[in-house]
């Protein structure tokens, strides 16, 4: 479809949802954000601000008025669970004429995308991102206070993405044809250890920062400390101390579906050097 579209794109306040919105914008196509509390959310001109909630599908109908596409993540609600309502968000879009939709894939299976896959009335593409590039600004904090990032298994290898690459990838399989029933495997265009990541932000920066390697102990306390729950605590310990192939393994996804490389770690790193600076 080359006319302009309407898409809507739940969790747009989000990492991803946000570049989802951007990349849709720069496109030409209109965007509806839908936001629990539109007062707090802060979008571009040219986009439609509208307040709901996933967990409560029915008063949805109003924010699919007139929509093409739909962006969905799978969790919902203020503690953000797993959403149950997915049989009810996709009768609702399919009555409003909702013709393809994206979902954020949440790190296993979940009943929205349960949902989904099963559903042949709508023309569906899972989106499936490793380890966000945005996750390096959790040691922003770390760097400017004292130069230091503290991380366990400092040789483990990650194809991290930029996150306004999965927004790309969702724009193009919402607008164009030749996406459903794909599952896309979503990453950055090379391999780095947490030395590299480091090294990268310090060269954009214009600073030294050190690499303290911790224990899996003290990674722990670390975590707990912080205030992560158990289960958390629990998949970092398996995320990061045993990688999955799919986690340390370069997909050509960005390229193929875009028509353009993926951005690098230097490109973001540059783009948020002030984070890290004192």
């Amino acid at each position: 479809m080359t006319q302009t579209q309407k898409i809507l794109v739940t969790g747009a306040t989000g990492t991803v949802g946000r570049q989802v919105v951007a990349e849709l914008l720069a496109r030409g196509h209109e965007v509806r954000a839908l936001t629990r509390d539109a007062a707090k959310a802060a979008f571009p001109a040219g986009v439609e601000v509208v307040e709901g909630d996933l967990t409560q599908p029915d008063g949805l109908a109003p924010a699919l008025e007139g929509i093409t596409g739909l962006h969905l993540i799978t969790f919902g609600g203020a503690a953000l669970s797993p959403l149950e309502t997915g049989p009810r968000i996709l009768e609702l879009a399919r009555s409003a004429g909702v013709r393809r939709i994206t979902v954020l894939h949440g790190g296993g299976a979940t009943p929205l995308e349960d949902a989904v896959r099963t559903d042949d009335g709508v023309e569906w593409t899972v989106l499936m991102p490793v380890e966000f590039m945005a996750n390096a600004l959790e040691w922003a904090d770390g760097i400017v206070a004292s130069g230091e990032v503290r991380e366990p298994f400092v040789s483990r290898l990650s194809a991290m993405v930029h996150e306004g690459d999965i927004g790309a990838v969702a724009a193009v399989a919402l607008m164009e044809e030749g996406h459903a029933g794909q599952e896309y495997v979503i990453t950055g265009p090379e391999l780095l250890t947490v030395g590299d990541k480091v090294a990268t932000i310090a060269a954009a920066a214009g600073r030294e920062i050190a690499l303290v390697e911790l224990t899996e102990e003290q990674a722990v306390e670390q975590w707990r400390a912080a205030g992560l729950p158990e289960n958390v605590v629990g998949f970092l310990l398996e995320a990061y101390g045993n990688t999955p192939e799919v986690g340390r393994t370069v997909a050509s996804t960005v390229e193929k579906v875009t028509g353009r490389p993926a951005r690098t770690f230097a490109q973001w790193a540059g783009e948020h050097a002030d984070a890290f600076k004192a």
